[in-house]
């Protein structure tokens, strides 16, 4: 399984890349594994949210999860290709299955996140 060093990470199994004041964000590929074949994702609208909050959801064949917010920010764009195509969330969870790219209130936002190290330990990896 493959944790990308260069990423932050949540325990609701979502994943942070900072670049300037602009984050991506996503699920990790223990995520889409526990959840099985992405069918759907829902992301509503481009909005602010704050840290913990559900910015939309996921659906896959075992289940439905809500995505939650790891920093507050405002959504600046969602992925468009998700819509045709939500198996990307599975086949390339870190690069074309983003889900969301957000203006972050400060980079202090990602002081509460772990590194790869600390999320293999919390997965048991």
């Amino acid at each position: 399984m493959n944790f990308p060093e260069d990423l932050k990470y949540t325990d609701t199994h979502e994943w942070v890349k900072l670049d300037g004041d602009v984050v991506t964000i996503g699920i990790t590929e223990f995520a889409a594994g526990e959840l099985g074949d992405v069918v759907f994702v829902d992301i509503p609208e481009a909005r602010a949210v704050a840290t913990g909050e559900s910015f939309g959801s996921i659906e896959a064949v075992k289940t439905v999860s809500d995505l939650i917010a790891p920093v507050a920010g405002t959504i600046t764009e969602i992925n468009p290709d998700l819509e045709g195509s939500p198996e990307l969330v599975n086949s390339d969870p870190y690069g074309q299955g983003w889900m969301v790219k957000m203006a972050i209130d400060g980079v202090g936002e990602l002081d509460n996140l772990m590194d790869a190290a600390q999320y293999k330990q919390l997965i048991g990896k």
